[in-house]
């Protein structure tokens, strides 16, 4: 089963050019000693009331005739924030009101950040391959942090860091930070920018991105659209469009010709 969930990648201006915040995961259970963005799964109380489903009925979203409004009316728990949710289909703006509503709550439980959720820029969605357990299709976010005090709850987060996105990847070509994929491309991602500002404006005015994921046999090379090898891996060295990482060896290297 496919589970929703919500990250969000807290941004700051720090000494050396931009930086996010990082969460290093107890060295037990899913993603185990993991550096991640502060997240979690979607709860049921997380979806508006028109969207929840029944006790005992499965977790998977359902449409409801408002999505075809202009936008989503997605409660949150320190007052209300109306969504514009206008560049989804009806069922994907549902899920992203229940995604945002999470994204604010995980935050607020594992960092004692208090993010307000109108300040979420929305950039991409994740999901993993269809042999993945568990199975988790991840809304991400982009955020200016709070100034406030970090405090990690210990069952969600053991250690936290702020790091420029290319001391991230650096530390994890050389073995040293544990990354999971779709860390590891957003890192490399805001590796461009400099600024909070500079990467919040590029992200509202980017192209939305589902990613939805398959890899080759060997599970060493990552595949999503339009790669020419991402319905038949057998096309892997063929010509044509390419949207991969390699994972073979560390680094890890990420090819993107879209």
């Amino acid at each position: 089963m496919t589970r929703l969930a919500a990250t969000v990648v807290l941004l700051r201006d720090g000494v050396h050019g931009l930086e996010v915040l990082m969460i290093e995961r107890p060295h037990r259970g899913w993603f185990a000693g993991a550096w991640v963005f502060p997240g979690g799964k979607v709860d049921p109380d997380d979806r508006p009331e028109f969207l929840r489903p029944p006790r005992g009925v499965s977790d998977a979203p359902a449409v409801d005739a408002r999505a075809g409004e202009a936008g989503v009316y997605a409660p949150d728990r320190a007052g209300d924030t109306l969504v514009d949710t206008r560049q989804f289909a009806a069922d994907d703006a549902l899920e992203e009101a229940a995604a945002r509503r999470a994204a604010v709550r995980e935050v607020r439980e594992e960092t004692a950040l208090a993010v307000d959720p109108a300040s979420l820029v929305v950039t991409a969605r994740w999901e993993p391959p269809a042999d993945a357990v568990p199975r988790f299709r991840t809304w991400f976010y982009l955020a200016e942090s709070p100034h406030d005090e970090i405090a990690l709850a210990e069952a969600e987060a053991i250690a936290y860091r702020w790091l420029t996105p290319a001391a991230a990847l650096d530390q994890h070509a050389d073995g040293r930070l544990l990354l999971v994929q779709p860390t590891w491309v957003t890192l490399h991602r805001l590796r461009e920018h400099d600024t909070v500002a500079e990467a919040l404006a590029a992200a509202r005015v980017a192209q939305f991105r589902d990613h939805s994921t398959r890899h080759t046999p060997d599970d060493t090379v990552m595949l999503w659209r339009p790669d020419v090898a991402f319905d038949d891996a057998s096309l892997l060295h063929a010509d044509g469009p390419r949207h991969r990482l390699d994972i073979s060896r560390l680094p890890w290297v990420y090819t993107c010709t879209e």
